[in-house]
């Protein structure tokens, strides 16, 4: 019985050991594959809430959209453009429009015009009538493409920074940073275990 018992024991103390390295395997590889898939999107912004038409002209819309925010592109900066299936079937929210364009620094001049332009016209920021499209005003939001991993990890990220009482949250190049106040140190929220370091 006792040998039986000791032999059981070093079974399951080994299918232990080699979960461990198993779970950090898993681990290590979706992160290697996060980053993959960021290098992918790097060219690329999403936006949400362009109502949908079914004669729409998405390449147009995204001229349209560099022209009122004063950053001209034209549709050779245009490498595709696409709506994406909804996460959720339920809801009446347009499905995202995904764009790659030529390179990061279309996609960063980009961004940074559409931020420029929020913050000069905080009682008009970018909606649908900025982009020619008709009926009730709705607000446009442009943002980097992430991964869905960095997409639920923003998400996480945003949930306790607000508990925190944390005032900035921000997205560079696919990594996610948080910052308490104007003076303390920037967090780069690359995992669920950063997620600690919001106190």
């Amino acid at each position: 019985m006792k040998t039986v018992i000791e032999e059981k024991s070093a079974i399951i103390n080994n299918l232990k050991k080699e979960n461990t390295q198993l779970q950090a395997s898993v681990k290590n590889l979706k992160t290697r594959l996060n980053i993959v898939e960021s290098h992918m999107r790097e060219c690329n912004i999403e936006l949400n809430g362009i109502p949908e038409h079914k004669a729409e002209n998405l390449a147009n819309t995204i001229v349209q959209l560099g022209q009122a925010v004063k950053n001209s592109l034209s549709v050779d900066d245009i490498q595709y453009v696409t709506r994406v299936a909804k996460l959720n079937k339920n809801t009446n929210k347009p499905r995202s429009v995904i764009v790659k364009l030529r390179t990061m620094k279309h996609r960063d001049a980009l961004l940074a015009a559409v931020a420029l332009f929020n913050k000069k016209n905080p009682d008009d920021k970018l909606n649908s009538h900025h982009l020619g499209i008709g009926g009730s005003r709705v607000p446009i939001y442009v943002s980097e493409h992430l991964t869905p991993g960095n997409k639920s990890l923003h998400a996480a990220a945003r949930i306790k920074s607000k508990e925190m009482k944390y005032r900035f949250i921000w997205i560079r190049n696919g990594k996610i940073y948080v910052r308490k106040d104007e003076f303390s140190q920037a967090i780069i929220i690359k995992n669920e275990d950063s997620l600690k370091l919001i106190i």
